[in-house]
């Protein structure tokens, strides 16, 4: 299976010499397949999300090795990282970071117009892209008039308008009731299959990860596990499991 996520030994720690410094990451190793849907999870503290931006590109101060694609990202010049960003990457967050005073379809195109694209040549994917996030009708809807689950998937509209080969996912369900949480893991488990798309997410949420193919856990900024889910994700069990609402323990 092609790698299209490598971490090795990578360790990331905040401070200045001198004063207190906190290490975050401490020799974290992960590699994600292509077409894989990974759930990164952990303590609030693990450093899940300090490498999902790592891996993103969005802090590049660290030790160790990180490859998208297969291309090493440490030391790499800022364009042609800037060029993997918008062109192998989407990303989606807990906030769902919408421009207020655009439209639905103007918030969706905007990264793809910005990096040059026209956009006579988005309008069949973004029909498309439409149609797969349920968005057809609310097109022209402004975001303060969107549900909070609706808006998300506006998010999620932008982050894949681009065709990426890799979607980076922080808590992208946190913000949500476990209704609207469910409809977004439906969302996310239906790009990864119908588009290839590899999906890795940061998530406090045991039912959420089992939407994925595999679960990995950081402890002490190290992966201490990582286990293949054994249930289908269609089945009736995981799908009244991600009915409730999202719970406590570790991964709160």
């Amino acid at each position: 299976m092609e790698n299209m996520i490598e971490v090795r030994n990578v360790s990331k720690s905040f401070g200045k010499k001198g004063g207190a410094i906190t290490q975050v990451l401490n020799g974290a190793d992960l590699t994600v397949g292509k077409g894989e849907f990974v759930s990164l999870m952990g303590a609030s503290g693990s450093g899940k999300s300090t490498l999902l931006y790592l891996i993103g590109g969005l802090d590049r101060s660290f030790d160790g090795e990180i490859c998208i694609c297969g291309n090493s990202i440490r030391k790499m010049k800022e364009k042609k990282l800037s060029e993997i960003r918008l062109g192998k990457i989407g990303f989606i967050f807990q906030f769902y970071n919408l421009v207020q005073n655009l439209n639905v379809e103007d918030n969706i195109l905007l990264p793809s117009l910005v990096a040059g694209r026209s956009r006579a040549s988005l309008k069949k994917d973004l029909d498309e892209i439409l149609e797969i996030t349920g968005l057809t009708e609310k097109r022209k809807q402004m975001p303060s008039k969107l549900s909070g689950g609706q808006q998300q998937r506006v998010a999620i509209a932008r982050a894949i308008i681009s065709n990426p080969q890799i979607i980076l996912a922080d808590e992208a369900t946190g913000n949500l009731d476990s209704k609207s949480g469910a409809e977004i893991m439906e969302l996310f488990r239906r790009i990864n299959r119908e588009k290839g798309i590899t999906i890795l997410q940061v998530t406090h949420s045991q039912k959420c990860a089992e939407y994925g193919t595999r679960t990995v856990v950081l402890d002490n900024g190290k992966t201490v596990t990582s286990q293949s889910l054994q249930v289908d994700p269609n089945s009736e069990s995981v799908r009244r499991k991600l009915s409730y609402p999202v719970s406590s323990g570790l991964y709160r």
